[in-house]
C-alpha cells in the first residue's frame, strides 16, 4: 500500500470516530493519527535505506585472494656448479665464491682468484709460540693454500676487484644479521645465489686458536693489539635453495650439493656472526 492511500484510509477511520465522539476525543484522535501517519513516513524512509545500504553492500568487490609464498626453490642449474675442495685445503671462501661467480656465468678458476685477488695476510709466530695476523673482517689470515680463513667484509672486497677488472655492472655486497628465510626470500626465490658462512658439517664451532691483531682496515672489528680468536670447523657455502626443511647448498667440503635441517644452519650461521655475501 503506497502512502497516500495510508493517509486516506485513516482519514476514513477519523470520520467515522469523529461522528462517534466529542471535541476533547476528537482532538486526541487527531494527534494520535498526526503520531502514526509519522512514524508510517519515518519507518518507510529507514527501509528504503537500509535496502539501498543492504544493495550497495552486496554489489562491493571483493578482495583479491594473496598468492602464498613457495614452500620450495633452487636455482636452476646452481647444483652444476660444484667444486672439489681438494687442492687449496683452506680456501673454502675461494671455492664458495668461485662457485657463485659460476653460476652468475663468469669464468672463474679457484687459482685465478686464490692467486690474484685474495688480500692475504701471514699468521707470524715468535720464538716464545705467539702469533699476530689480520683481523678476518679485514683480511685472509694465510693463504687458501694454507691458513686460517676470511670474512665476509675483506672477502667481498677481494671480490669486487675481480667484478672490476671484468668490468661488470655487478657488486658484491656483504651482509649480518639478515635472516636465512629472508635471504631465501629476497635472493633465492629471484635465483640469486647468496655466499653464506656457517661450519663443515654444520659441526659446533669452538675456539681453537688465537693471535694478537697486527692488520685492520676500514672494514676491522677488532683494533690492534686486540686479541682475535679463530673459530675451528669455520666453513663457507653457497646458498642455492630450500624446503620446509632444509636449507641446499653448494659444498665444496662435500664435494656435491649438502642438504641441512634449517634449525641446524640457523645456529651454525649465527655462531659465525650471520655473515653472507650477495653479488647483485
Amino acid at each position: 500500500m503506497s502512502l497516500k492511500e495510508r493517509f486516506l484510509q485513516m482519514k476514513e477511520r477519523f470520520g467515522s470516530i469523529a461522528s462517534r465522539f466529542g471535541k476533547k476525543e476528537i482532538l486526541a484522535a487527531g494527534l494520535l493519527a498526526v503520531v502514526i501517519v509519522t512514524l508510517i513516513i519515518v519507518s518507510s524512509g529507514y527501509i528504503e535505506a537500509v535496502k539501498g545500504q543492504q544493495t550497495v553492500e552486496t554489489i562491493a568487490p571483493t578482495e583479491a585472494p594473496t598468492q602464498a609464498p613457495p614452500v620450495s626453490h633452487m636455482i636452476p642449474g646452481a647444483a652444476d656448479k660444484v667444486l672439489v675442495q681438494d687442492e687449496l685445503l683452506a680456501g673454502c671462501e675461494t671455492y664458495a665464491c668461485t662457485m657463485l661467480f659460476n653460476i652468475l656465468g663468469y669464468d672463474l678458476d679457484i687459482f685465478t682468484f686464490a692467486n690474484n685477488y685474495l688480500d692475504c695476510h701471514p699468521v707470524i709466530e715468535d720464538e716464545y709460540g705467539n702469533k699476530k695476523g689480520p683481523d678476518l673482517y679485514s683480511g685472509f689470515a694465510g693463504t687458501a693454500y694454507a691458513g686460517w680463513g676470511v670474512y665476509s667484509p675483506s672477502m667481498a672486497k677481494s671480490m669486487n676487484r675481480y667484478l672490476k677488472d671484468q668490468k661488470s655492472e655487478l657488486t658484491a655486497y656483504a651482509y649480518e644479521d639478515v635472516p636465512l628465510e629472508t635471504l631465501c626470500a629476497e635472493y633465492i626465490d629471484n635465483d640469486i645465489p647468496v655466499m653464506v658462512w656457517a661450519t663443515t658439517d654444520m659441526k659446533e664451532s669452538f675456539v681453537y686458536g688465537s693471535w694478537e691483531v697486527n692488520y685492520v682496515d676500514e672494514n676491522a672489528k677488532y683494533k690492534l693489539g686486540d686479541t682475535f680468536e679463530w673459530l675451528c670447523y669455520e666453513h663457507c657455502l653457497v646458498l642455492i635453495g630450500y624446503d620446509e626443511d632444509e636449507y641446499f647448498f653448494d659444498d665444496s667440503a662435500a664435494g656435491m650439493v649438502s642438504h641441512f635441517k634449517k634449525d641446524v644452519v640457523d645456529l651454525r650461521y649465527k655462531e659465525i656472526g650471520s655473515q653472507c655475501i650477495v653479488v647483485k
